[in-house]
Order: C-alpha cells, then sequence, then structure tokens
C-alpha cells in the first residue's frame, strides 16, 4: 500500500488562532507592523517581515507562552493524530511560523513525537523578543517563507505516497494546488482563492474535519 501522508498547516489549521494575530492584539508595540508593509510592497521577504516583526516583541516570557496557549488547538487533536496514525497516516506540519511556539502547543498534548514538524527555529527573550531563523538547508526551505510547504507536498507525492494538504491561508495556495482535489481541505482564506480559481477542495471547520474525512467518516470524530 502507498504511503499516506497528511500535510498540514499550523496556525489557524490545527489551532483556532493564529499566533501572529494575538500577538498583533496583546504584545507587538505600535509601528510594529511597520515590516509587513515592506512585504506587500516587494521590499522583504514574508520570512524577514516575520522576523522583523517578532523580534519587536517585549513581554515576559509567561505572558508569551500564554499567548501560545491561546491558539487552542482542537481538544480532539492529539485523539485525531492518534487515529490517523493507526490508520497508517503520516502527519507533517508545515509553517511559515516558528518552532518556538509549535512545540508550546504540541508538547503538553503529547504530540511533539508523533507528528514531523516543519518551521522556521525561534529564540525567545524579553529584550530581544522572538528571534526567528531560517530552517538548515534542506530540499524543503527556501528564502521567502522559511519553509516550502509545496515542497514537501511534492516530495512525498513524487516518492508515490498519496499525499492530504489542509490549510487556511493564501500562502497554502501552491501547495494545495500540489495535491489531487480528492484530498485537498481548505478554511478561510484559502477556501477563498481556491474558490476563485474554480479549484475543488473539502472545507473544514477544524481539523477533526480533516482526519474524519481521511478515516472514512464523513466528518468530524
Amino acid at each position: 500500500m502507498p504511503d499516506r501522508v497528511l500535510v498540514s498547516d499550523f496556525d489557524g489549521t490545527m489551532t483556532a488562532n493564529d499566533f501572529y494575530k494575538l500577538a498583533v492584539e496583546r504584545v507587538l508595540p505600535p509601528g510594529a507592523l511597520a515590516p509587513w508593509t515592506a512585504y506587500r510592497q516587494g521590499r522583504l521577504t514574508h520570512f524577514e517581515a516575520l522576523r522583523d516583526i517578532f523580534a519587536a516583541i517585549r513581554a515576559p516570557e509567561a505572558e508569551l507562552e500564554a499567548l501560545a496557549a491561546a491558539m487552542a488547538p482542537d481538544p480532539r487533536l492529539a485523539e485525531s493524530v492518534a487515529l490517523l496514525r493507526a490508520a497508517g497516516w503520516r502527519v507533517v506540519v508545515a509553517s511559515a511560523g516558528s518552532s518556538w511556539y509549535i512545540e508550546r502547543v504540541l508538547g503538553p498534548l503529547g504530540l511533539l513525537d508523533a507528528v514531523e514538524v516543519h518551521a522556521n527555529p525561534g529564540v525567545y527573550a524579553p529584550e530581544t523578543g522572538l528571534r526567528l531563523s531560517l530552517p538548515a538547508p534542506s530540499p524543503f526551505t527556501c528564502a521567502e517563507t522559511g519553509v516550502d510547504k509545496a515542497a514537501i507536498v511534492r516530495f512525498h507525492r513524487d516518492r508515490g505516497a498519496r499525499v492530504a494538504f489542509a490549510g487556511d491561508g493564501f500562502a497554502d495556495l501552491p501547495a494545495a494546488l500540489a495535491t489531487c482535489a480528492d484530498l485537498r481541505f481548505a478554511r478561510a482564506d484559502l477556501a477563498q482563492a481556491l474558490g476563485q480559481r474554480g479549484e475543488t477542495f473539502h472545507p473544514f471547520d477544524n481539523w477533526p474535519d480533516v482526519a474524519g474525512a481521511l478515516l472514512g467518516r464523513g466528518g468530524s470524530l
């Protein structure tokens, strides 16, 4: 039987909230979003903009860890991953965000050894903010976002795996288009982008919906 791999975005896909949006609302100082404007104008890469924005955070580490907890992973996330693994699915997290907060969300759920994570490394100190760095060079790294989600999808697909993708953002479009329509799951901005292109996809409300569909349950757990 071919390998089965679910490549999933993290912020807003496996969680209810994006770390970036929570940071904007709760801990970033005025003017900290100027790098995002530069990115939209083509003067910075996505990675550079996020790096500079996160570096502007000044808060006690406990407050930032509370921010990670506020991302609110679905309470059925660990169960969903366990059922997928039991059915032969590998779960690969692909994020243009940071492993710093991803590890703090997945760790308490016992999922750090259950999923493969590709994200930008990060180190936090209240004096210097959340300092992002590019991942070590690999077939999955790129200068634009740090992590090339579409490359991860293509890597497994080209090796004969049955590859599904789940995401919620405009930046997830290349990865979604690299999958078969019946294994493409989208919500929010990604669903809008696919719809505008006339592409077929499965809408979902929460991550267990994706797991349920892949397990043949036709819905959430």
